[in-house]
């Protein structure tokens, strides 16, 4: 990889032979936030709705507090900035800070799920039925945002979520810039994309990815802008073009776009554990693989990405019958 993709010879990569970590920023006095109040149009649970976009607990680029506040620092098309969503009665308040301000604010309805349509949706099992009478408040996300989902997706191919999560962690942490405005401790905005492509292949290795996924992220971030405009295509034509990248399979562009687009239909093909789940809970086969998965799916065509999110919150799942993945790490090597 480091013949493949080395960086552009710069004053920082001469001299010495290493690429320049950013800089820590000291905090100053966060400027006053921009404040937008918002109204749903129904139950809506911010944990339910924002839950998948956190990577683990130890994501920087997200945060609960014990008020029940949900904090994001993201990188928007005008620049970084921090969210700050929180409930105020039958209220949503959002406080916002940082040149990205103004962006996240005017998509925090579509983050919320403004743009779902839970309605559209018609249990056809009792155990589904049953998990959307207990679970009210579930609306499905969409950020708007394409790489700060397909980044994390492509670190979990084909390795256990702790080895992914501990990769994301280390290099946001290490490259990322830090969260505007009063954001808990240790916040940060993920990488340009240029930075990430200027991560040299020793990093990489020593957040335990390999070549095969570093790859795919730095030939990513070369199209980074290509990329960033399937968010105003329809979710299919988005994973069409996400695909065209060599790396990125339907796993991970239905990963992706579940979050990017709120894409309701996007059902995640390929995973280790969803066939099983699905197939256990609807069918009581615990063996079902993709094609069983798909078929138990079709009564939801246009809402099988809800039914199987459902589906993992009611909790039948099948007894494990096997010892966990073994967690690996290839830094060590």
């Amino acid at each position: 990889m480091a013949g493949r993709f080395a960086p552009r010879p710069t004053r920082t990569t001469v001299r010495g032979g290493h690429v320049a970590v950013p800089a820590a920023v000291p905090r100053q006095a966060p400027a006053p936030a921009r404040v937008r109040t918002w109204v749903p149009d129904g139950p809506l649970d911010l944990g339910l709705v924002l839950g998948p976009l956190r990577r683990g607990p130890g994501d920087p680029t997200f945060r609960t507090t014990p008020d029940g506040s949900v904090w994001r620092a993201s990188l928007t098309p005008t620049g970084p900035g921090t969210l700050r969503v929180s409930r105020c009665g039958d209220r949503i308040r959002g406080e916002a800070w940082g040149p990205g301000a103004d962006w996240l604010l005017e998509f925090l309805p579509e983050l919320l799920g403004a743009g779902d349509d839970p309605s559209a949706f018609v249990p056809r099992h009792r155990l589904v039925a049953l998990t959307r009478h207990r679970r009210p408040g579930l609306r499905l996300t969409r950020t708007g945002l394409v790489l700060e989902s397909l980044i994390p997706s492509i670190l979990e191919q084909k390795v256990t979520t702790g080895e992914a999560y501990r990769a994301w962690r280390l290099l946001v942490r290490k490259y990322g810039t830090p969260a505007p405005g009063p954001a808990p401790e240790r916040m940060s905005v993920m990488p340009a994309p240029r930075t990430w492509a200027l991560i040299p292949s020793w990093e990489w290795h020593r957040a335990g990815v390999d070549n095969k996924r570093a790859s795919t992220i730095l030939r990513s971030v070369r199209v980074a802008a290509r990329l960033e405009e399937a968010a105003g295509m329809p979710a299919a034509a988005a994973q069409e073009r996400l695909e065209l990248v060599s790396g990125i399979g339907p796993w991970t562009s239905a990963e992706t776009v579940q979050r990017s687009h709120g894409a309701a239909d996007a059902v995640t093909v390929g995973d280790l554990h969803l066939p099983g789940i699905v197939g256990w809970a609807l069918a009581g086969d615990r063996y079902a693989d993709d094609a069983v998965m798909l078929e138990l799916l079709e009564p939801y065509a246009g809402q099988r990405h809800r039914a199987a999110r459902l589906i993992l919150l009611s909790g039948r799942v099948p007894e494990r019958r096997a010892p966990r993945m073994p967690h690996g790490d290839i830094g060590r090597l």
